[in-house]
C-alpha cells in the first residue's frame, strides 16, 4: 500500500511516497517536486565481507535523458558513464549521509538515486538527497537520520528556497544546504561576493526549511518504516586496549608535540606502530588491524586534547596562524599563463590556456544543450602525498575539488563580449598536506593575472577546521591533512577582498551551532585577507597583454542578412577564407564574428576580407575595383566582393573616351568612387571623379551634358547623310 506525505515549499508541493514501486529494495521512495520525480532506493548486505576494515558505501545519482523527453546524443543512443553533473550530485548526497551510519558498520551498502521525470525548472539534485534519506528511514538499515537538502537563492534581498533555474540566473547566491533537525551538516555553493553575515543568514533560512522536510520523513517512517536491524560495534578486548595505551601513549604525545614536516611525523608514527605490532605479535596474534585502530584512537584523542587545552597544533602553529606562503608566476614559458602557489606543504602548479569559441565544451543533459566557456580541471597524482598509485581518469574527489575552485573564480572573469577567449585552468597538485582545492583557487587566480586575463579581482581560498568536545571549541585556520582527518569539520571559504565567491562545509558531528559557524566565518575572512596580501605582493593586477603564444582574437559585427554570404554554399566561402588566411573563424547567429589567428597579419587579412564582403556600399567613398565586364557604354567593375557597379564611358577618364576598350581591359584594377545608388539599387561609379576630386551630385549634371553632347553629335551626323 502506498503511503504519501507532502508539504508546500516555495509555492510548490514536495511529496514523498513509498510502498508502490521498487518494493524488493530494503527501502525505496519516490520524491516529487513540481513535475520532477526522483526514485531513491537502498540495499545493504546483512553481513560484512570477511577482513573488511572500511565502510563500502556506494552512492550513485543518475539522470535518465528520457526524463526530459529527449534521446541521448552519440552513436549508442543510451546513457553512458556518469556526467560531471551526476558525479557532483552523487557527492552532494553521499557527504551528509555517510557520517550518520553507525560507527563500525561495515556492511556493503548501495544507494541508487534516479531521475525519471524532469520539468526542467527544478533541479533534482536536492530531491536526491531527500530521497536517499527517506529511503534509509523507511528501511531496516541502521542509520541516524533523517537529513534533508534544500537549495537557497536570493533575488532583490528576498530569500528563496529551491529556486528554479530561471530564478538562479537572477540570484546572487546558489547554495545547497543539508542538515539534521538539530544542525547543518553540509554546505556547498557559490555567490557573487556576499558577506559572511549574509552567508550565515542563508544557512538559517535553509535550516528552517530542512526541519520541516525532516519532520515529514519522520512521519513517513513512523507509518511505513521497517524495524531496524540489530547492530552492535565489535569492541576490542579492554586488557589489550590498556596494554597498548600504556606502551604508546607517551610516544604518541611526544610525536604530536614535536614540530616537523608531515613526512617526519608519519615516519615516527610508523615506527611506533611497527614496534607495537612486534611487541604484541605473540600475545595477540592476528590482531594487527585492531591494534592499529587503537593507536589511531589514542593519537586522535591526544591531538584533539592538545589543541583544546594547549592551543597548540601538530606543526607548532597557533589556532589562527597561516602557514608560510610562496607565490611565483610565469614559470612555464609556452603556456599562456602559469603560477606556482605553495602554502606550507601544499603546492599547486597551475596553467591557463586561452582558446577560441571552437574550444568551448558542449554540455548535454536534462537541460537544453549549452556551451561552457570556462573550465577548471584539478589533478591529484599519487606522488603528491608520497604514495604509489594507479594513474587513471579523474576520480569523484578530483572532479568535486575542481568544481569548487571553478565556482570560486568564475565570478571575477570578464564578460564574453569584453574578452572572447575560452578559458581552461589546469591545477596539478605537486604536494599535499591539507586544502589543495583552496591552493588551486589561489594558483588559478595568479595564473589568470599572469596570462593577461582582465579579471576583476584576485581570489583566495582557505580551509578551516574544528575540534569540539562538549562545550570546548577550537576553530583552526589553514588546516593540515591530519587535522582534517581527526577533526570535526572541513570548512572551505574562497573569495575576494569584498566577499565570498564559493563555499563548502562538511561537518562530522551533530550539534554545531550557528555561533560556532559565525566564529569560523570571521576567522576564515581574516585568513583570506592574509593570503590575498601575499598574492598581491607577487602580482596585483592582470598583465596588460596576453602571451605571444596565445591566439590573437579579433571580433567584429556583420549584418545578420550577410551571414549566409560569408559562409557561402555548403560553407565553401568561409572554408576558403580560413585556408587562405590560416585562421579560425566563428560566426554567431547575431552576426558576431570571432577570428582567431596565430599572427596579427593573418588575423587582419581575414578581417579585411570579411569586412569587404559585408561592407555596405557608401556614396562618396573610394574603392579599389576590378573590371569584370566591358560594354559599349561602359565597364562593370567589382568594387566590393560580389558587388558590381557601372563606370559609364563618360566617367572613365578626364578626356573624351571613344571606345571603352581603349582605356580599360578585363581584370584591370583601379580606384573608383561611388557617386550614386539609383532607385533600382544599381551602383554608379566614377574613375574620373577620383582623378578630379569630383563629389557625388555633380555627376548627374556632367552625365547630362555628356548625353546632350552625344545626342548633338548624332544629330549632326544624321543631317549630313544624303537623302535616299
Amino acid at each position: 500500500m502506498e503511503i504519501k506525505k507532502q508539504i508546500e515549499l516555495n509555492g510548490r508541493t514536495l511529496a514523498i511516497s513509498t510502498g508502490k514501486v521498487a518494493k524488493q529494495a530494503d527501502g525505496s521512495v519516490m520524491v516529487r517536486y513540481g513535475d520532477t520525480m526522483v526514485l531513491a532506493t537502498v540495499v545493504s548486505a546483512h553481513e560484512p565481507n570477511e577482513g573488511q576494515d572500511y565502510f563500502p558505501l556506494q552512492v550513485e545519482y543518475r539522470e535518465k535523458i528520457a526524463a526530459a523527453g529527449k534521446i541521448p546524443g552519440g552513436f549508442f543512443k543510451r546513457e553512458g558513464r556518469p556526467t560531471e553533473k551526476e558525479i557532483l550530485s552523487s557527492r552532494l548526497i553521499d557527504r551528509p549521509i555517510r557520517p550518520l551510519f553507525p560507527d563500525g558498520y561495515m556492511n556493503e551498502t548501495q544507494l541508487l538515486v534516479t531521475v525519471y521525470s524532469s520539468d526542467q525548472e527544478n533541479d533534482s539534485d536536492v530531491l536526491g538527497g531527500i530521497g536517499a534519506s527517506a529511503a534509509l528511514m523507511v528501511s531496516d538499515v541502521p542509520w541516524h537520520g533523517p537529513i534533508s537538502e534544500v537549495r537557497v537563492g536570493r533575488i532583490n534581498d528576498e530569500w528563496i528556497i529551491n529556486p528554479t533555474y530561471q530564478q538562479l540566473d537572477e540570484s546572487d547566491i546558489n547554495v545547497i544546504v543539508a542538515g539534521t533537525s538539530e544542525s547543518v551538516v553540509m554546505v556547498e555553493g557559490e555567490s557573487r561576493e556576499i558577506g559572511e553575515d549574509e552567508m550565515l543568514a542563508a544557512l538559517k533560512v535553509a535550516h528552517d526549511a530542512i526541519k520541516q522536510i525532516n519532520e515529514m520523513q519522520l512521519e513517513l517512517a513512523r507509518e511505513a518504516g521497517k524495524a531496524k536491524r540489530e547492530f552492535q560495534k565489535a569492541e576490542p578486548d579492554e586488557q589489550m586496549v590498556q596494554e597498548v595505551r600504556d606502551l604508546v601513549e607517551e610516544k604518541i604525545r611526544s610525536n604530536n608535540r614535536t614540530a616537523g614536516t608531515k613526512e617526519e611525523r608519519s615516519q615516527r608514527r610508523a615506527e611506533i606502530e611497527q614496534k607495537t605490532l612486534e611487541t604484541f605479535a605473540e600475545k595477540y596474534p592476528e590482531q594487527e588491524s585492531v591494534i592499529k585502530d587503537i593507536i589511531h584512537d589514542i593519537e586522535k584523542a591526544d591531538m584533539r586534547e592538545m589543541i583544546l587545552s594547549e592551543s597548540k597544533r601538530l606543526d607548532g602553529r597557533g589556532l589562527s596562524d597561516i602557514r608560510t606562503i610562496s607565490c611565483e608566476v610565469g614559470l612555464l614559458p609556452r603556456t599562456h599563463g602559469s603560477a606556482l602557489f605553495t602554502r606550507g606543504e601544499t603546492q599547486s602548479l597551475t596553467s591557463v590556456t586561452l582558446g577560441t569559441k571552437m574550444d568551448q565544451q558542449l554540455i548535454e543533459g536534462l537541460l537544453p544543450e549549452y556551451q561552457k566557456r570556462f573550465m577548471l580541471h584539478y589533478n591529484f597524482p599519487p606522488f603528491c602525498v608520497g604514495e604509489v598509485g594507479r594513474v587513471m581518469g579523474p576520480g569523484r574527489r578530483e572532479i568535486g575539488h575542481g568544481n569548487l575552485a571553478e565556482r570560486a573564480l568564475q565570478y571575477v572573469l570578464p564578460d564574453d563580449n569584453e574578452f572572447a577567449y575560452t578559458l581552461r585552468i589546469v591545477s596539478d597538485i605537486l604536494e599535499s598536506n591539507g586544502s589543495s582545492s583552496m591552493a588551486t583557487v589561489c594558483a588559478g587566480s595568479l595564473a589568470l593575472m599572469d596570462g593577461g586575463v582582465p579579471v576583476k579581482k584576485a581570489v583566495a581560498g582557505i580551509a578551516m577546521g574544528l575540534i569540539k568536545e562538549d562545550n570546548r571549541v577550537a576553530v583552526l585556520s589553514d588546516i593540515l591533512g591530519d587535522e582534517d582527518h581527526l577533526g570535526d569539520m572541513d570548512f572551505k571559504v574562497a573569495g575576494t577582498m569584498d566577499g565570498i565567491t564559493s563555499f563548502q562545509m562538511d561537518i562530522k558531528i551533530e550539534g554545531i551551532s550557528f555561533e560556532v559557524m559565525e566564529q569560523a566565518l570571521a576567522q576564515a575572512k581574516e585568513g583570506r585577507m592574509h593570503i590575498l596580501e601575499a598574492m598581491n605582493r607577487t602580482i596585483a593586477e592582470p598583465r596588460t597583454s596576453i602571451s605571444k603564444h596565445a591566439p590573437s582574437l579579433i571580433t567584429l559585427r556583420i549584418p545578420v542578412d550577410a551571414i549566409g554570404g560569408v559562409i557561402g554554399p555548403g560553407g565553401k566561402t568561409i572554408r576558403n577564407i580560413i585556408a587562405e588566411t590560416g585562421t579560425e573563424i566563428n560566426i554567431d547567429q547575431d552576426g558576431t564574428v570571432t577570428i582567431a589567428a596565430l599572427t596579427k597579419e593573418s588575423g587582419d587579412k581575414a578581417r579585411e576580407i570579411i569586412e569587404k564582403m559585408t561592407e555596405q556600399p557608401e556614396v562618396g567613398k573610394v574603392y579599389e575595383g576590378t573590371v569584370k565586364r566591358i560594354m559599349d557604354f561602359g565597364a562593370f567593375v567589382e568594387f566590393l566582393p560580389g558587388t558590381e557597379g557601372l563606370v559609364h564611358i563618360s566617367q572613365l577618364d578626364t578626356n573624351r573616351v571613344e571606345k571603352v576598350s581603349d582605356v580599360v581591359k578585363l581584370g584591370d584594377k583601379f580606384d573608383v568612387k561611388l557617386m550614386k545608388i539609383d532607385s533600382e539599387g544599381r551602383y554608379n561609379l566614377s574613375r574620373k571623379a577620383v582623378i578630379t576630386g569630383e563629389e557625388p551630385g555633380a555627376q548627374d549634371e556632367g552625365e547630362g551634358r555628356e548625353r546632350r553632347r552625344d545626342r548633338g553629335d548624332r544629330d549632326r551626323r544624321k543631317s549630313r547623310r544624303p537623302n535616299r
